[in-house]
């Protein structure tokens, strides 16, 4: 997991590929001008998600896990909570392997908070749950860039 200032992701270059290719579009490009929606930036290795949705109580929330991705979290307008555990610390549910969706079931380890100018990188070892609300269920338009490892 890496908790950072969206400005500061240009330090992770290095890391891998596709994530290179990730952190150069996002550090080129305004979110902002971003409707909800599926964008294309390097086939299925990169591609970024839009989503606009009001956040929920963490008893609703989805925990979720990924073998091949990544995910770069980040709002643009509104805040939210992401609870994050370590894979090994929590029991799966259900596996799709051709979605790369692992449901899981556990404690939260750890609770980020996402705010606009924040990016919270989940790796394939994090399990997260995502659109938990800040305080009362708010409104919030968020972007999710995946970020294919190779791994799994």
């Amino acid at each position: 997991m890496i908790y950072t200032e969206l400005s500061s992701l240009e330090r992770y270059f290095g890391i891998g590929e596709y994530l290179d290719i990730a952190i150069n579009y996002l550090c080129s490009h305004s979110l902002e001008e971003f409707q909800a929606g599926h964008y294309e930036i390097a086939g299925d290795y990169v591609y970024l998600n839009v989503f606009d949705y009001e956040t929920i109580p963490e008893e609703q929330g989805f925990f979720e896990a990924h073998e091949k991705y990544a995910d770069i979290h980040m709002t643009i307008t509104g805040e939210e909570i992401v609870g994050v555990s370590d894979r090994a610390k929590v029991t799966v549910k259900s596996l799709d392997k051709e979605a790369d969706l692992i449901e899981v079931e556990g404690v939260v380890e750890h609770y980020m908070k996402l705010s606009p100018g924040k990016a919270l990188v989940t790796l394939p070892e994090d399990a997260h749950k995502v659109k938990l609300a800040a305080g009362q269920p708010s409104p919030v338009k968020k972007a999710v860039v995946k970020v294919y490892l190779g791994t799994g």
